[in-house]
């Protein structure tokens, strides 16, 4: 088997970025917060003091640990924050990412893979910080996809080697629906993200098209894509025609994210679909009005598939939880929570789950 770790969005900027060792400038020009700082002091307020500042491995808590012992074959993220120092903010934008490139173990702490990176917050300072953030990750030895100098970067998958001759490619793409602008496509020579405008048939084929040109025999294709608003359980049907048509032409495993909580999961003709992973890391403790989601509880997924054909084996599922900027283990009660939420918004998996320490459990295909 072949296993992935899959999460929702990473927002390392922000209040996330103050409480490091290197804290960027704090500005902001949101309507009601002007500097990153007040993040810190709402989590703080909700769940008690943080040191500062915390050391790199802080933000990722016990996921570190889970990560270590499952031992999987290639991590993949949603990093979505600029790493940059550039201070022009992008217009049109009321909410801007960025963590100080001096910051940038804290990402690397965790191994990642790959880093997809056609999302809404990629661009918040503009192209100078985009090449900013992508010398950066290069520099680190991380792996992007879904941005780039030019088009063609920008669409070109990342490649994970596994087991000699295998492969794990990593397309990234992003959707107006999640808030991505088309003015940040990439386009011939001008750099930006890979941008989808919407999950028509058309795009579906366009993706299938480049999938088919780069995958061989031995491959497994992941298709991460950043989609849908940020809120609710319900998946638009033009969604679901979308990921199917994307399995249909050759995708093993889609990964979807932008929704601040866990959207339905469905495997569909033996192959996993993640509508929605909810958040991992950011700086959202405190701030209210969504309390029914739980989007303080942040599922960790590791996903085993059969290298030789794609399908999936089985979606192991560690429940974190976010206090004081830092992911711990869910309680029991949680944990179950989270648990009687998947089997109710998954398709195709076995009823009930298997259970595993720490309040993992195991989603099995029917």
């Amino acid at each position: 088997m072949v296993t992935l770790f899959l999460c929702g969005d990473v927002m390392l900027g922000r209040g996330v970025d103050q409480i490091l060792p290197h804290p960027g400038d704090p500005e902001l020009r949101e309507d009601y917060v002007r500097d990153a700082r007040a993040y810190v002091e709402l989590a703080e307020t909700a769940n008690g003091p943080i040191p500062r500042p915390v050391d790199f491995s802080w933000p990722w808590g016990d996921a570190l640990q889970v990560l270590d012992e499952a031992a999987p074959d290639a991590r993949v993220v949603n990093l979505e924050t600029s790493v940059t120092r550039h201070d022009t903010f992008a217009a049109g934008r009321y909410i801007h990412y960025r963590m100080n490139p001096a910051n940038l173990p804290c990402l690397a702490v965790a191994r990642p893979d790959v880093c997809a990176l056609a999302n809404n917050h990629v661009l918040d300072f503009g192209h100078r910080g985009l090449e900013e953030t992508l010398d950066a990750l290069a520099g680190a030895g991380l792996r992007t996809a879904g941005a780039g100098r030019n088009a063609h970067e920008a669409r070109r998958p990342a490649i994970v080697p596994v087991d000699g001759d295998r492969r794990i490619l990593v397309f990234s793409f992003g959707m107006t629906s999640s808030g991505v602008p088309q003015q940040w496509a990439a386009t011939g020579p001008r750099g930006g993200v890979h941008f989808v405008a919407g999950p028509s048939k058309a795009a579906a084929a366009g993706t299938a098209g480049r999938v088919q040109q780069v995958k061989r025999p031995g491959d497994l294709v992941v298709a991460s894509v950043h989609w849908g608003s940020n809120w609710g359980y319900p998946v638009s049907r033009d969604q679901v025609a979308f990921a199917h048509a994307l399995i249909d032409g050759g995708v093993d495993v889609v990964h979807g994210h932008s929704s601040h909580h866990p959207r339905p999961l469905e495997v569909y003709r033996g192959k996993l679909i993640l509508y929605g992973c909810g958040d991992f890391i950011d700086d959202y403790e405190g701030i209210t009005g969504y309390e029914e989601y739980r989007d303080d509880l942040r599922p960790l997924y590791l996903v085993s598939v059969d290298p030789d054909t794609g399908r999936l084996a089985d979606v192991r599922i560690t429940p974190l939880q976010a206090r004081r900027m830092r992911l711990r283990h869910a309680s029991w009660e949680d944990s179950h929570w989270l648990r009687a939420l998947f089997d109710r918004i998954g398709h195709g998996f076995h009823p009930g789950a298997d259970s595993a320490p720490e309040g993992t459990f195991v989603l099995r295909p029917s």
